[in-house]
């Protein structure tokens, strides 16, 4: 007589929960440049109370020369609900970009927050819309 045991069938792993995708800034602006653009490395220092120094690069991501452009910046934390207000919004200038081109620009922004109260850099995501130059 030949007995057996088999073991139960292997159960399908559980699905872990993965992080946010955290990239580069998002973009939902019908401006015909958006497709373009890219801000990425956003880093933030404290130039003085109240006043933070937002550091990041913009990618011109066409094969053409894009002219000055004035951008609004919503930075958001990646537990952040849609109707959370961002942790900083401000206004940039890129200057102009050329094809392919990678430029560095800052902006300041007031906050009440000081440095040590925000969030990681790995837990900050950001959007943009472009205000200038007009589509």
């Amino acid at each position: 007589m030949l007995a057996g045991c088999s073991s139960p069938a292997p159960q399908p792993a559980a699905k872990q929960a993965t992080p946010e995708n955290i990239g580069p800034a998002t973009t939902s602006s019908k401006h015909p440049l958006a497709k373009y653009i890219e801000l990425a490395g956003f880093r933030l220092t404290e130039s003085k109370p109240g006043e933070l120094e937002v550091k990041f690069v913009a990618v011109n991501h066409s094969e053409a020369d894009l002219g000055d452009l004035e951008l609004t910046v919503h930075l958001r934390t990646t537990a952040a609900k849609p109707e959370d207000p961002p942790v900083a919004e401000f206004k940039a200038k890129v200057p102009s970009l050329g094809p392919l081109e990678i430029r560095d620009t800052s902006a300041k922004v007031a906050t009440k927050m000081r440095i040590y109260e925000l969030p990681d850099w790995q837990f900050m995501r950001a959007d943009f819309d472009i205000t200038s130059p007009a589509p």
